[in-house]
């Protein structure tokens, strides 16, 4: 019964990033870049080592005579995949299209948020340490995301009101994935292997094929260091959080 009170808060959690586009609003957009980056950079680090850290050794140490890593490169594909046909992107400069986008953007994160729940139930099964640091990887992924997607709905046309109601509901997928994956994980020992693998995939695709390059913008040389040390930080984090 604890594991699935730990599944559920991790994804209610998860879920109420979403109203974090909110804070936002009487920041100037100057500061509000700057600490986008700063939060895109930390999310990079802390997937980074999730996957390298957490997911990946969690995996081998469970997985028998599985080939994990066939599950792991699949998860970067299918991730791959998913962010090139969903259009799964950050707005941070407000360079997406707006209107049809807004709505495909929002048919993603349905996707997008249930896929992260499923991780977090099956690490939660595994380990209530693997659980935690999972939702943590995802939660700092989240908030610079959910951030980037308040702003494209509003610049997309959506009324602030609108907005925040409809990216709550979306991001409450996380919920019911967290709920089928601790049905399905509780039976299937093997699915609980390939999440995990899978998980340690998307996270090493979201990391480098989207965070990565959008901080690797960055020239100034203050700021550029400033953004290695986050990025730091984050790895360092998942590193601190091994059992």
């Amino acid at each position: 019964m604890s594991v699935i009170i730990l599944i559920l808060a991790s994804t209610f959690l998860v879920s109420c990033i979403s109203l974090v586009g909110i804070l936002t609003l009487s920041l100037r957009e100057k500061l509000l870049d700057e600490a986008l980056l700063i939060l895109v950079s930390l999310s990079a680090g802390t997937m980074m080592g999730g996957a390298f850290f957490h997911l990946l050794p969690e995996s081998v140490e469970i997985s028998a005579n599985i080939n994990i890593f066939i599950y792991v490169i699949f998860g970067f594909l299918l991730f791959f995949f998913m962010e090139k046909s969903l259009f799964w992107r950050h707005c941070h400069r407000k360079e997406c299209d707006v209107h049809t986008f807004a709505y495909m953007n929002l048919a993603g994160d349905l996707v997008h948020n249930f896929i992260d729940s499923l991780a977090i139930a099956a690490s939660s099964i595994s380990s209530v340490g693997l659980g935690i640091v999972t939702t943590l990887a995802i939660s700092f992924h989240e908030v610079p995301q959910e951030i980037g997607d308040f702003g494209m709905f509003l610049f997309g046309g959506f009324k602030k009101k609108k907005a925040l109601i409809l990216n709550f509901l979306t991001a409450l997928s996380a919920v019911l994935g967290g709920v089928i994956g601790y049905l399905l994980s509780m039976y299937l020992q093997r699915f609980v292997i390939f999440l995990l693998s899978l998980t340690a995939g998307g996270f090493i695709c979201i990391a480098s094929s989207d965070l990565i390059p959008e901080i690797r913008k960055i020239e100034p040389l203050k700021q550029s260091l400033l953004i290695i040390l986050t990025f730091c930080i984050g790895i360092i984090i998942m590193w601190m959080l091994k059992s």
